[in-house]
């Protein structure tokens, strides 16, 4: 799941090399949290968060595959 939201989070901002995923358990929920350098942060979350949603989407799909819960929280 973490190289899942490293790779679109990488193609969608102008500075890639900035892009920083971490990964915490809690409890049965695994938690994704997607860190990007300040000018690029509008790029991620979109137009009334639409980007944001369709990343957390794609990865809510990914992680029902495998039977799991995962949070994605944009810092």
């Amino acid at each position: 799941m973490k190289d899942l939201v490293e790779v679109i989070a990488k193609s969608l901002v102008e500075h890639p090399d900035e892009v920083v995923v971490t990964e915490k358990q809690s409890g049965k929920t695994l938690v994704l949290e997607l860190k990007v350098a300040p000018s690029d942060m509008g790029k991620v979350i979109g137009k009334q968060g639409r980007i944001a949603k369709a990343i957390r989407s794609v990865v809510k799909a990914a992680a029902s595959r495998e039977d799991k819960k995962v949070v994605v929280d944009i810092m």
